[in-house]
Order: C-alpha cells, then sequence, then structure tokens
C-alpha cells in the first residue's frame, strides 16, 4: 500500500480542492476535497472526459461537478449522479495522521 503525503490539514481549506500528482497504477493525479471538514479523495480525471475534477465546482451535497460539462459524482463513492457521464470516478481512502492528510493507494 502506497501512502501518499498531500498537505497538513489546515492548508486545505473548507470547500477547496488540491490536485495531487502521483503517478501510481496509471493514474496521473489525483483530485482531494474538503467538503464540510471531511476530506475525499478520486482521479482528478472526468470519466466522461479529459477534466480536471479538482478544477471542479464542490457542492453541498457532497458531490462535485465537472468543470466541462456538468456531469456530477458522488465524492465518497465516486459515482456518477448525471448525465453525461456513466461511469464512476475511482476513489482512495484518506487518511489523518499527526494532523497531516495522506492518501492510501494499492500499488
Amino acid at each position: 500500500m502506497n501512502k501518499i503525503f498531500v498537505c497538513n490539514i489546515d492548508e486545505l481549506a473548507e470547500g477547496e480542492a488540491l490536485k495531487v500528482d502521483c503517478g501510481i497504477n496509471g493514474i496521473d493525479a489525483l483530485a482531494v476535497f474538503n467538503s464540510q471538514g471531511n476530506f475525499f479523495a478520486m482521479n482528478d480525471r472526468c470519466s466522461h472526459g479529459n477534466a480536471s475534477m479538482s478544477e471542479g465546482y464542490l457542492e453541498d451535497d457532497g458531490t462535485v461537478e465537472c468543470p466541462l460539462h456538468a456531469a456530477r459524482f458522488c465524492l465518497k463513492s465516486g459515482k456518477a449522479m448525471c448525465m453525461p457521464a456513466t461511469d464512476p470516478i475511482q476513489t482512495f481512502p484518506v487518511v489523518i495522521e499527526d494532523d497531516a492528510l495522506y492518501i492510501e493507494m494499492a500499488g
């Protein structure tokens, strides 16, 4: 299991997102979100097109909207919530240790 350091938890404000380059298992980057004090991580690439999810619009209902075509995805599960996307985005566990934020990835 690879554990990737993201940032200290106080460096990712509520309602904000961060792109993290990783290059593991064919994933170039991850999007990390702070949604109402909860942290989530997913593949940074939209499943519908070549868009960065870290540049998307974080919604109060626990979803993120793709910045290119308005598809929404559940932050917790990665499930596509509306068209035009139908495929989910891969999500990853987030771990907090000593006020630092990490993402766990297999491989």
